[in-house]
């Protein structure tokens, strides 16, 4: 790529090209409901990475994915990836991933899209207000988990080549896919598989796109960073079996009591890390980022709204943001082993593990923070003299990713976004974390952008997750940003 010219040439916006964006529009906007259709029978499959009872429908969900590219005539590939080994010892094979390919003519771009079709757990009993495996229509917002993170814009993207190839439209770039089904727990396996195909399937790779993550405000945005996240078990034991809390209540030490105590020393009231050595890694937040983060769109009484809250850590925009995108923080997920359903049973449990995260940020390293935080509890768990046993485990251990948004990839996505919505993006970064950008960028060194297809108010994680049909931030209305992009791209080398 001749990276000199490509910033004039990014900005051009092909007239020749015009006609064709208003047919692509024009027929996704006709065919709304076959992909509302195809969305449907995505969201019914309960392909929860993190539940391994599930792994038979998170096989099937990639099964489908690879047979819907199949069927489009693509290249695809169903690629083993090894297995799983569970806290338990006992291992799990994990689902393929799915690569797939449209197009070799060596006289154009390759785009190579990245998206996952892995979901969050979700329950009715927690809180939805309908079935989220069964996608619900009400007034155009379409209800379910995975709805927003990741099945509506890995369809997006497979939809978006797939109105060209029925307009008999020649796509404008070769169009390649890889599809995971690991990435809420960690994306376990597909470092080791992009190390593998380096230098065969990313060879001719020129630009990783990836559209898993959101918007921040009703403005459009492209996403140039997000922050890490080290998943640890903390795990006490104490007596060989549950007990009587009237019978034995008073005379052993409870590694529930343990617990609660280990855990109130990972972070302050007022939001400090308490562990010694994450605070003093973070990179410093320079003045041109202040600068950036005073432009960009965000309603801090909008968002306490959101989140039902009626007091955030912080009251100023600068704050909130630099807070949400690129310091860490500790956030306690559950305690396993203790009892949690209806009722009042009064049991002293023998074994409880807390889970907890710390997102990371740079210039932060998932190894010295496994060592921070386990030396840390442990010194933390001594102190107490308890004769219970504490083990810590980290089980993800994913790298923040951070793009340069002045490189000509994003004065291309500015250009896509302002042709198509009439406005120009915030540039922002995101809280959450997509585990394979880092190894994208450090591996196949090719440049990377992310292209939010999610709403700010789609509930990614949350109940009621979901994507609206059709409006600023909806599921159909990126159709026509993402075919715009794709032939924008293409004029980038041949004019």
């Amino acid at each position: 790529m001749n990276v000199p010219v490509l910033p004039s040439i990014l900005l051009l916006i092909s007239t020749a090209h015009a006609f064709q964006y208003t047919e692509l529009a024009q027929y996704i906007d006709s065919h709304q409901e076959e992909y509302v259709e195809a969305l449907r029978d995505w969201i019914a499959i309960e392909s929860d990475s993190s539940n391994v009872l599930k792994r038979a429908e998170l096989h099937r969900m990639m099964d489908m994915t690879a047979q819907k590219l199949r069927l489009m005539g693509g290249t695809v590939e169903l690629v083993d990836v090894g297995e799983q080994e569970l806290p338990d010892g006992q291992t799990l094979a994990l689902p393929k991933v799915v690569t797939a390919q449209f197009g070799n003519d060596s006289n154009k771009l390759t785009v190579c899209v990245y998206g996952h079709v892995d979901v969050q757990p979700a329950k009715l009993e927690d809180g939805w207000a309908t079935d989220p495996y069964n996608l619900t229509d009400i007034n155009g917002n379409l209800y379910g988990r995975g709805a927003s993170d990741n099945k509506a814009p890995v369809l997006a993207w497979i939809h978006a080549v797939e109105a060209y190839q029925a307009l008999n439209m020649e796509l404008p770039v070769n169009v390649k896919f890889v599809i995971e089904g690991m990435e809420e727990t960690g994306s376990n396996g597909l470092d080791a598989m992009i190390m593998a195909q380096r230098d065969t399937f990313f060879s001719d790779v020129d630009y990783i796109i990836i559209s898993d993550c959101g918007w921040l405000s009703r403005r459009p945005a492209l996403t140039y960073g997000t922050r890490g996240n080290c998943y640890f078990f903390a795990e006490v034991e104490g007596p060989k079996q549950d007990l009587h809390s009237g019978v034995y209540g008073g005379t052993v030490i409870e590694p529930m009591t343990d617990l609660i105590g280990i855990l109130d020393t990972l972070i302050s009231p007022s939001g400090t890390i308490l562990i010694p050595g994450i605070r003093e890694a973070v990179a410093p937040l320079s003045d041109d980022e202040w600068k950036m983060y005073q432009d960009i769109q965000f309603d801090i009484e909008n968002h306490k709204n959101k989140t039902g809250v009626n007091q955030l850590m912080y009251n100023n925009k600068v704050d909130l943001l630099a807070h949400m995108w690129r310091y860490p923080t500790v956030s306690i997920h559950g305690i396993e082993g203790a009892f949690s359903d209806p009722g009042t049973k009064t049991v002293i449990p023998a074994k409880v593990t807390a889970k907890f995260s710390i997102r990371q940020v740079p210039n932060m390293d998932p190894a010295m923070v496994k060592k921070q935080v386990t030396d840390y509890l442990h010194s933390v768990f001594a102190k107490r003299k308890s004769p219970n046993k504490l083990k810590v485990t980290m089980v993800i251990g994913a790298k923040p990713w951070l793009a340069d948004p002045q490189h000509p990839l994003y004065e291309a996505g500015k250009a896509a976004v302002n042709r198509v919505f009439n406005t120009d993006p915030d540039l922002i970064r995101e809280g959450g974390t997509i585990p394979i950008a880092r190894t994208f960028q450090d591996v196949t060194m090719k440049s990377i952008i992310m292209m939010p297809i999610g709403g700010f108010d789609d509930g990614m994680h949350s109940q009621n997750e979901k994507m609206s049909r059709f409006d600023s931030t909806g599921f159909l209305f990126h159709f026509r940003f993402l075919a715009l992009s794709l032939f924008k791209r293409d004029n980038l080398e041949t004019s």
